[in-house]
């Protein structure tokens, strides 16, 4: 990397002083941000195929965004869950009557949300049949938060190392294996859980057939099928749910990350065969539902469904994967495949992305890893052709230069 300036330098600094050792950042102190853009302390401008993890989905400084929230400061920040407020119940009524469930439980992030699907679904199956049907069936490479539950859930041993023992009844099956998972169906199970994306896992699409099985074995059984669509949810792929594309409505479903536009929300979403078993005292969050962050949710559905900003996802997500493919066709020997759906799309290198990503780092265009070989390309939602080109020729240029 280039030398760092002392302005740049001394934030980096500071921070290593005070903040847990919990991420591996680069070194980069992020000022300010418009549109699809962002600008570090020292003035550098870097154009964002990051958007915070798929969270960002309306870029910088949206007009809408920043108007509501700050009408919202004025009149109300927070009040506790004791007491109704009007932005919560707007939002879920929003939610509710443009998707497949018909309650809502707020929360603050996706792994919250995570948890709140968990203790849902072993809640209505031990209602329903007593203790002994707790088991969840999870995907092998899944990611689905850091807290106990959800990191159990999670399918990557590496997110497991020195927190033993985990949440139990919890067992993990290759995605995409139907045989695999029949052979882990018993008595004892009570819910399925799988992103229709895996997001995490190197941005892996499920087989949609795979998802109309697994939404008929849940039918016999009396299993609850859980989404996570913490990362693909929201129009990230062209559609405000993944779960649209197979037609496979799931029981509960999880969200988060762009529901919020940078507003920290979470929510899960439920059916009327799960969601009457949660009762007062069941479940709770403290900050899950206030009036900022509801009103934060509100204002991004309504940009994405009142000014059709999912066309916009439509037709850039499919010139993005155009021109990956056509970069795949440049460097075959560096790229081994793209995949993905829309404004969710990863490659897969022959190599380490580590040194792919830094290099256009220092070229201005923030990327992020899916694993050590996959780089996944999430901008925001309001991208453009032209901003794409401009990813795509550093990209190139990085390629080209590297052994």
């Amino acid at each position: 990397m280039s030398t760092l300036s002392a302005t740049q330098t001394d934030w980096l600094n500071r921070g290593q002083s005070v903040l847990m050792n919990t991420y591996k950042q680069f070194p980069v102190a992020l000022s300010h941000g418009e549109g699809c853009y962002l600008w570090d302390v020292n003035g550098k401008k870097y154009l964002d195929f990051v958007s915070g993890i798929a969270v960002n989905c309306l870029g910088y400084g949206h007009p809408a965004l920043t108007e509501k929230l700050s009408e919202q400061a004025a009149k109300l920040l927070h009040c506790s869950n004791l007491y109704w407020n009007t932005p919560q119940v707007e939002l879920a009524e929003m939610l509710t009557s443009v998707s497949a469930f018909s309650r809502v439980f707020f929360c603050n992030s996706g792994a919250e949300a995570v948890e709140a699907a968990l203790k849902l679904a072993r809640k209505a199956s031990q209602v329903k049949y007593g203790q002994n049907r707790s088991t969840v069936i999870a995907m092998e490479n899944s990611f689905h938060g850091r807290t106990y539950g959800a990191m159990s859930l999670t399918g990557q041993s590496k997110y497991h190392a020195g927190y033993a023992p985990l949440v139990s009844e919890i067992v993990h099956v290759p995605f995409n294996n139907l045989e695999a998972l029949q052979a882990q169906l018993t008595e004892h199970v009570c819910a399925i859980l799988v992103e229709p994306i895996q997001g995490e896992g190197g941005v892996q699409p499920a087989d949609p057939q795979y998802l109309k099985a697994l939404r008929a074995i849940c039918d016999e059984r009396d299993i609850l099928l859980i989404f996570d669509e913490v990362q693909s949810g929201i129009g990230r792929t062209g559609k405000l749910f993944a779960y649209e594309w197979s037609g496979v409505a799931p029981d509960i479903i999880t969200l988060a990350k762009g529901l919020g536009g940078g507003f920290p929300i979470g929510a899960m979403l439920a059916n009327e065969k799960a969601a009457p078993y949660f009762q007062p005292g069941d479940h709770a969050s403290t900050f899950g539902g206030n009036p900022m962050a509801c009103m934060a949710g509100k204002t991004v559905l309504s940009v994405l469904l009142e000014e059709d900003l999912l066309s916009n996802v439509m037709a850039q997500g499919t010139y993005l994967a155009q021109k990956l493919a056509a970069l795949k066709a440049l460097y075959p020997e560096k790229i081994q495949e793209v995949r993905g759906m829309k404004l969710m799309q990863g490659i897969e290198l022959n190599q380490s992305v580590a040194p792919v990503i830094d290099a256009c780092l220092e070229r201005g265009l923030l990327l992020v890893g899916a694993g050590p070989n996959v780089i996944r390309f999430v901008p925001p939602l309001i991208v453009q052709t032209e901003q794409i080109d401009e990813a795509m020729h550093i990209l190139a240029d990085v390629l080209a230069a590297m052994e």
